[in-house]
């Protein structure tokens, strides 16, 4: 599910990404309400702290993320910035690994080194023939491509501080429901996207967007538009929240991070099928460079930090 963020920027090319970005959190919030409302019992449950808390969530692992993803997949192509998220993974279990180490144990550095060489010769090798891909086809600007990438960095930031601080309030909160938590993170999402998307209307109006074909508040296609937010906001936005929460919950964070491949590898799927293409040689190796990464961090587990502290 989460791998339909990806393929919806190439299928939407005229949106610019803030628009993406604040569409597809109006939708989850707009979606979000009603479920609050059948689940009012334990939504009422949450306090202040529990709302800001889901508040820095909404606005940096939702909407500042999507829109750095959704620019760099229009700037640099899908697979580039899907491969720099691809590695989610190791980023997250590296970070987690020192930071959670007294919650979920910890990892020997040496151990987690060969999944990070694995995978960084695998985006190098599909950012490689991404590269000549868009060369070949006259599309290349190194700058634009550059900034694609910078924007790609930007959303992996975001959604590695994001994880973590959501594994925080779960585990702190065992007995709270992993939809609930959801739910509440998509009607914190809502004023924040609207917002944002009355923000980036009223800017459109002073200073247009260069193409009298992109009408405000829909855009050019705006069927399209609004079955892709909708599809986004149920099952990339609530539904995969969901999926991830009831993780998050019962799994270390270094490990639960490695099940974000599945994502990696959707999206690049979803992007060769919308070009019509069999991926080339050198990508299917970067890929499964990827794949043996992860499966090489999987065969690893945290030790307690008594066993590790000699390390």
């Amino acid at each position: 599910m989460w791998g339909l963020v990806f393929v919806t920027p190439l299928l939407l090319p005229q949106y610019p990404a803030a628009l993406l970005s604040f569409g597809r959190y109006v939708a989850f919030g707009l979606i979000a309400l009603p479920l609050a409302i059948l689940d009012w019992s334990r939504i009422r449950q949450l306090r202040r702290a529990d709302w800001l808390e889901a508040g820095k969530l909404a606005l940096v692992g939702n909407i500042i993320y999507y829109v750095c993803l959704a620019a760099a997949i229009q700037r640099a192509g899908g697979p580039l910035p899907t491969m720099i998220i691809g590695t989610l993974p190791v980023v997250i279990a590296l970070v987690s690994n020192r930071r959670d180490a007294k919650r979920d144990g910890q990892m020997p550095w040496s151990q987690l080194l060969p999944s990070l060489l694995l995978i960084g010769m695998g985006i190098m090798l599909v950012n490689a023939a991404e590269f000549e891909h868009l060369q070949a086809a006259g599309q290349v600007d190194l700058t634009t491509y550059a900034l694609g990438a910078l924007l790609a960095v930007g959303a992996l930031v975001c959604w590695t501080w994001y994880p973590l601080r959501n594994a925080d309030w779960l585990r702190q909160h065992g007995e709270r429901s992993a939809a609930t938590w959801a739910t509440a993170q998509g009607v914190a999402t809502l004023p924040l996207a609207l917002l944002g998307y009355a923000a980036f209307w009223l800017w459109s109006a002073g200073f247009g967007q260069g193409d009298s074909s992109f009408v405000m508040p829909l855009g050019p296609t705006p069927g399209r538009y609004v079955a892709l937010m909708l599809a986004l906001g149920l099952f990339a936005s609530w539904l995969g929240t969901l999926c991830w929460n009831a993780a998050s919950q019962r799994l270390p964070t270094t490990l639960v991070a490695q099940l974000i491949v599945f994502e990696t590898l959707a999206a690049l799927a979803y992007v060769f099928l919308l070009r019509g293409q069999v991926p080339a040689a050198v990508t299917l190796v970067g890929i499964g460079l990827l794949v043996l990464g992860v499966a090489v961090a999987l065969r690893r587990r945290p030790a307690a930090e008594t066993a590790s502290s000699a390390l």
